[in-house]
């Protein structure tokens, strides 16, 4: 079992990292008197499976979600967004906390899950894997703490069914900390370029329209049977948004374009040139002919 070094001062967070056979003491459950204050005053960050499992509970689309229940910040500076919970209208609590405890209980954020550990995943600049490790969060308002409950971090996880939800979003998270890990070495990202990844990351609903679109098809080689995939799981979606971010972002290809689809979309680009090139001609010729009537009627005025 893992020992923590004693932290050199007092954190919400304890700054130091810990293994999944590390063992605390925590129980939350109703008739605590701390019960519901963690959701009383939230800073939720949420992932691509978070919304896909909420916006299926509340049986909306992924745009509506994201317009009724979340609020864009950023992740690094021009760099990808992030998206957080929206709490209740002037003021900080969660908009799902009832008098029960949450309204969402089966579908809840994983940071929700997790509380009070934290996860950490962690990447050198010269690694090529990422690693994951444990924070333990000790609020002064949680009195979960005292509860004499043993458990590890690993059965903690099991226990609130935080292992599913790791492994729908490792593909994401890893995305986010390669570009987070590798500093200026991949150069700023275009607009265009972190609007596609918002759309990939947390509108599952448009991302699928896209890329079971007729254009994507033509333009992708791919088997059928995958279009048939994410057209019906939305965990076979996310795994792939993720690998088509990391051929879009980073330039891993996985996801073959076809032949004929770059040739025409060249070709596309050369008609399209021509014709800016024509109109550019057309204009200047046009403004010649203008500068020559001009200059035709001061002659003429001169004459008198």
């Amino acid at each position: 079992m893992s020992e923590p070094m004693k932290p050199p001062f007092e954190s919400p967070v304890m700054p130091v990292m810990l293994e999944g056979d590390h063992q605390f003491n925590f129980r939350c459950h109703k008739g605590i008197s701390c019960w519901n204050a963690c959701c009383s005053n939230i800073d939720i960050t949420l992932t691509p499976y978070d919304i896909v499992r909420l916006r299926k509970r509340l049986g909306i689309t992924s745009a509506q979600f994201l317009r009724e229940y979340t609020v864009p910040f950023e992740m690094e500076k021009d760099g990808l967004a992030g998206v957080k919970m929206k709490p209740v209208p002037n003021g900080t609590a969660c908009r799902f906390m009832v008098d029960e405890g949450c309204s969402v209980y089966d579908d809840r954020p994983a940071s929700c899950r997790y509380y009070p550990v934290g996860l950490m995943s962690l990447r050198k600049q010269d690694e090529y894997v990422d690693r994951d490790a444990y924070a333990v969060v000790k609020e002064e308002h949680c009195m979960g703490h005292l509860e004499e409950r043993p458990i590890t971090i690993d059965e903690y996880r099991q226990e609130q069914g935080v292992v599913e939800y790791d492994r729908h979003s490792r593909g994401w998270r890893q995305l986010v900390l390669k570009k987070k890990s590798s500093g200026p070495s991949i150069g700023s990202l275009s607009l265009k370029s972190r609007q596609f990844f918002f759309m990939a990351s947390y509108d599952p609903d448009t991302f699928r329209a896209f890329a079971t679109s007729e254009s994507f098809r033509e333009s992708y080689d791919l088997p059928p049977e995958l279009f048939d995939e994410i057209e019906a799981s939305d965990e076979a979606l996310l795994e792939f948004s993720a690998r088509l971010l990391r051929q879009v972002l980073f330039g891993e290809v996985s996801i073959p374009v076809r032949q004929e689809a770059v040739e025409e979309r060249n070709t596309r680009k050369i008609a399209a040139a021509e014709a800016q090139a024509a109109q550019a001609a057309a204009q200047h010729k046009a403004a010649l002919a203008d500068l020559n009537d001009a200059e035709r009627f001061d002659a003429s005025v001169d004459d008198y």
